[in-house]
């Protein structure tokens, strides 16, 4: 049992938050090429990568005698949403902090899809048919992978090139509308 689930439950749980993730962040990251801010899907997509990233340590091997690949990963996707969340919510996009925002959300976004593509290789029977190792290291693996790494990077280089969002305006109080007197 984990977080009172079995683990069954408990795994369906993590995919489906990934996949939440995952679908947030292509919408997010394709609105910002259009310098477009997505404030509640932005936040969406922040919250349910976290969340995934961290859900996934709670999967067995709880204990465990050396660091994991997946967990080295979900350790380097922490450090990134966190500095990602930094920059968007407490440096307000500030500077330099809008590409530092843009190049670490978007690598964490990266980083979750490709452990979609691994788990789905080794999940996907007719995927682990074309790639049967474990892990999975056969050319329509890593075809697959290269080409996911390809489009990220073009997305990415373009993000940060063109992701100027409008400040957000602040509203504005006390004004009065009067006629001049005369």
């Amino acid at each position: 049992m984990i977080l009172g689930m079995s683990l069954a439950m408990f795994t369906m749980v993590h995919v489906i938050m990934s996949l939440i993730a995952i679908l947030a962040g292509l919408a997010v990251m394709f609105g910002m090429l259009g310098s477009k801010r997505m404030p509640g899907l932005t936040a969406l997509f922040l919250g349910f990568t976290i969340l995934t990233n961290a859900s996934g340590f709670l999967i067995p091997p709880l204990l465990f005698e050396k660091l994991l690949p997946s967990q080295m990963i979900g350790i380097l996707s922490l450090v990134l949403l966190a500095t990602a969340c930094f920059a968007l919510y407490y440096m307000k996009l500030a500077g330099a902090w809008r590409w530092i925002y843009a190049l670490t959300a978007l690598i964490s976004l990266y980083l979750n899809v490709f452990v979609l593509v691994i788990q789905s290789f080794l999940k996907v029977p007719a995927l682990h048919a074309l790639a049967p190792s474990v892990p999975p290291t056969e050319p329509p693996f890593a075809t697959v992978q290269g080409i996911v790494l390809v489009f990220f990077v073009v997305l990415i280089i373009g993000v940060i090139r063109r992701y100027r969002p409008m400040p957000t305006v602040k509203a504005v109080s006390n004004i009065s509308f009067s006629s001049p007197a005369g």
